[in-house]
């Protein structure tokens, strides 16, 4: 009798890289993020843009602008290959280290509640600080490819920070460190080094903290929020108060009453807090459960990246929209002190706009090459 032979089935994995449509969740769920900030911009912002400008859709008007130009961007960027941006990496990083420099020079930038952030030309103002988040993500991702030391990984965030610090603007340099501490951990830099990169970033926060009369009273006013209600402790009040009047359900769509020029920056900076007001409890938790999703959908791009450079550069743009996204709504309840940074998608505010829905279509165009394991049995 003959033996029958044993065929051993055994599960081979082996890693597919095609090109295919990109992540159309994704894409339909940045699509409804845009819809919604703009109601909410068009409901929050309407009071203040009628007592300064007479027009209660002003505001609206020019975030439509920026989300329209901002969508086609996405929608241009989706489709170039993820590759074409190493090539421009340096040059685009030495542009916008040029930028931060011309805000800090009078005439050219112009300054706004205490701080110089924005250079205005022809009548378009613009914030190189937001611009400059997406290059930062992209020269590190590059630096992480070409396998350089981790000094490499340190000037160029070191630059950036100090620059941003200048303006002053404490709120972004922290995004910027969270991009980049983010970027040197995936890019697999020395565990010393890195725990040595945190440690000093938490030492720079408290020392630029204790440094400024400005930015103690904001630590103060975090700490012992009930002293001096109409001054220093005014802000965070009127968010708790806003937060806090709405309740499990919220007092109705467009009946916020502390966006009546009760709430400082109701329509940028504190946009959650009148928000909360008026869809409640519920509706703030949903808002907060999508940016999850959000962060969860862009981690799962950066996961299956094809390649080192993509991996590492989906993690800087993922880092910087869910950490800006953390920060604000942290500062809003109170759980860290207000860093004046907008909420991404919802804050009016052309430049974060556009350069959050740049950074969201080269995602899309890294999902279109996402890497999959297929399993096979022989």
């Amino acid at each position: 009798m003959k033996r029958k032979k044993r065929v051993k089935l055994r599960r081979v994995k082996r890693v597919k890289k095609q090109k295919h449509p990109f992540d159309r969740n994704f894409f339909y769920l940045v699509l409804s993020l845009v819809v919604v900030g703009l109601v909410f911009v068009a409901d929050i912002s309407a009071p203040q843009a009628l007592t300064y400008f007479d027009d209660k859709f002003h505001f609206l008007k020019q975030q439509v602008v920026a989300a329209v130009v901002g969508v086609i961007a996405m929608i241009v960027i989706s489709g170039i290959k993820y590759s074409y941006w190493k090539k421009i990496a340096v040059p685009f990083f030495g542009f916008s280290i040029i930028l931060l420099i011309a805000v800090l020079i009078p005439g050219i930038s112009y300054s706004a509640l205490g701080a110089r952030r924005w250079i205005s030309v022809g009548g378009f103002n613009f914030q190189p600080s937001e611009v400059v988040k997406l290059s930062l993500a992209l020269y590190l991702a590059k630096v992480s490819e070409m396998n350089k030391k981790t000094i490499s990984y340190f000037v160029p965030l070191g630059i950036v920070a100090g620059l941003i610090m200048l303006q002053p603007d404490l709120g972004t340099t922290i995004i910027v460190a969270t991009i980049g501490v983010a970027q040197i951990f995936v890019a697999g830099v020395p565990l010393l080094h890195f725990l040595g990169t945190v440690a000093v970033g938490i030492v720079g926060v408290v020392g630029l903290i204790l440094s400024s009369s400005y930015r103690r009273d904001r630590l103060i006013t975090f700490l012992q929020n009930t002293t001096d209600p109409l001054g220093k402790s005014y802000h965070i009040r009127q968010i708790l108060l806003a937060m806090g009047s709405g309740g499990i359900f919220g007092v109705g769509l467009g009946q916020s009453k502390q966006k009546y020029l009760f709430l400082p920056e109701a329509s940028t900076d504190s946009i959650f807090a009148a928000i909360a007001e008026e869809i409640g409890l519920i509706g703030g938790l949903a808002i907060i459960l999508v940016f999850l999703y959000f962060v969860f959908k862009a981690f799962k791009i950066a996961v299956n990246a094809p390649d080192k450079f993509s991996k590492v550069l989906a993690v800087g743009i993922t880092s910087w929209i869910g950490g800006q996204a953390l920060l604000n709504f942290s500062s809003m309840v109170a759980l860290t002190p207000l860093t004046g940074i907008p909420l991404p998608f919802f804050s009016f505010g052309g430049t974060s706009l556009v350069m959050v829905l740049v950074g969201c279509g080269i995602l899309l165009n890294i999902s279109r090459y996402e890497t999959k394991k297929i399993t096979s049995r022989r």
